[in-house]
């Protein structure tokens, strides 16, 4: 048998995150991109935050995948993702205003839905519907990312290769225009999207969008067929997926690692190794159950400590994120849908200091003992945690990147998150900077 190719071929890891998102993959795909030629976002829009330390300096992405931070390194927006030209356009400026190349490395499928005005004013329009109504707010960012996947899925999308044709471009956005116009005015009671001020902003991005557009699936098995390693970068969380997540208090894509394939148009045969990040404690943000959830509002409690310490507010919204222990159960549930391969435990230092740890390892629900969370926002909401208590530490982790260095009751803590999830851990982050990593396993290494 010619195993010549198998010998070339580069290795792929996929970067999901285990929990309701915000766990920090950011800086653990910046730092994998050490390794890696490619990074690939394969879900998701502008909704998502990841947010780099580097050398002190803090910088914010939400479309361009994190491995831009990398020179010389290719990034794929893949037809999975839902695009926002007018966002894409200010984050390239933003990266271009510090130094950044972006434009010559960035590749975007033309499969891609295009997130257009009116998708947003839909998302506003129906979340302050659902407030007036006197229901709960599901939470989204109003940035008109579900209102897009609700068009792609009802074939009706405009997407990244109708901008090549004016023509063909505005008929579709006037059907689709008179569709969305009459439920914004005669539905929800908001005003109608004006026709021209679409149009022409779609025509002036266009021009610029051009030399990015891509075949991304074709472009990603080719690197990979000539050697090149890939990241393929997740954005929010597991149980933020749309049918695996904590329905209806989800987003509008699927999250987990198996939407790495088809949301960039590689095979599942190319994902190697499944990464799971996910925080030393828990957090979310928006509406939705929360099982371990903590005060995290009042001084002096360790929930408190978890807010202020980790610095926990959205990187897109700027909301303050809730906070809460550890939740073990979850991470099965994850580590079950993903197939995960290993973990990457981030924000250990935020524990610094804390007298006791609570360590949810299961739920009783109904009064019978589950060891795995269940699916389902009704079911999630009678939850009742069971908490293993652990001893905490006084000694500064920050800054740590040998595992012997850590405080005995942080070598505990760890050793019990992989003895109740049964997933081995592979890294573990010491703070937002790129260099404060522990590396004890590495993705890209062969097995």
């Amino acid at each position: 048998m010619n195993t010549s190719k198998a010998r070339t071929a580069g290795r792929n890891v996929v970067v999901v995150g285990t929990q309701w998102g915000d766990e920090g993959k950011g800086k653990l795909v910046d730092w994998l991109t050490e390794s890696a030629q490619g990074v690939v976002r394969f879900q998701g829009g502008h909704n998502a935050g990841h947010t780099l330390v580097i050398n002190g300096v803090r910088t914010a992405l939400n479309l361009v995948p994190s491995g831009i931070m990398r020179p010389g390194v290719k990034c794929y927006i893949g037809n999975g993702v839902v695009l926002s030209t007018e966002h894409l356009f200010k984050e390239i400026a933003g990266l271009e205003a510090v130094g950044v190349e972006v434009r010559s490395r960035l590749r975007i499928s033309e499969a891609c839905p295009l997130i257009l005005p009116f998708h947003a004013a839909l998302d506003a329009a129906r979340e302050a519907a659902r407030e007036q109504g006197g229901r709960e707010r599901i939470g989204t960012t109003g940035k008109g990312i579900g209102p897009s996947y609700e068009d792609k899925i009802a074939r009706r999308a405009l997407r990244v290769q109708d901008l090549k044709y004016p023509e063909r471009f505005a008929a579709k956005l006037r059907d689709l225009l008179a569709l969305h116009n009459f439920v914004l005015s005669e539905y929800l009671h908001a005003p109608q999207i004006e026709f021209n001020a679409v149009y022409d902003q779609a025509m002036r991005h266009a021009e610029m969008l051009r030399p990015m557009m891509a075949d991304v699936s074709r472009e990603l098995n080719d690197a990979h067929q000539g050697g090149a390693n890939l990241l393929f970068e997740g954005a929010q969380g597991t149980l933020l997926d749309v049918d695996h997540g904590t329905y209806p208090y989800v987003t509008s894509s699927n999250c987990v690692a198996g939407n790495a394939a088809a949301g960039s148009g590689v095979g599942p045969g190319l994902l190697h190794y499944i990464l799971g990040i996910t925080k030393a404690y828990c957090t979310r943000v928006g509406g939705g159950p929360f099982p371990t959830e903590l005060d995290w509002q009042t001084p002096g409690t360790p929930g408190h400590h978890m807010s202020t310490v980790g610095a926990e507010k959205g990187v897109v919204t700027g909301r303050a994120r809730r906070c809460g222990w550890f939740d073990a159960a979850l991470l099965k549930r994850s580590a079950q849908v993903n197939g995960l391969s290993g973990l990457c435990i981030t924000k250990l230092d935020v524990l610094d200091g804390l007298d006791r740890l609570e360590l949810c390892t299961g739920y009783r629900l109904d009064g019978e003992l589950v060891d795995i969370l269940p699916m389902g926002a009704e079911e999630i909401e009678r939850c009742v945690p069971v908490y293993e208590t652990i001893t905490g530490w006084s000694q500064s982790t920050v800054g740590v990147t040998q595992y012997d260095q850590l405080p005995a009751n942080a070598r505990l803590y760890l050793r019990r998150i992989q003895e109740i999830t049964g997933v081995p851990i592979a890294m573990i982050s010491t703070s937002p900077d790129r260099d404060h990593t522990i590396l004890l396993r590495d993705p890209y290494a062969l097995a």
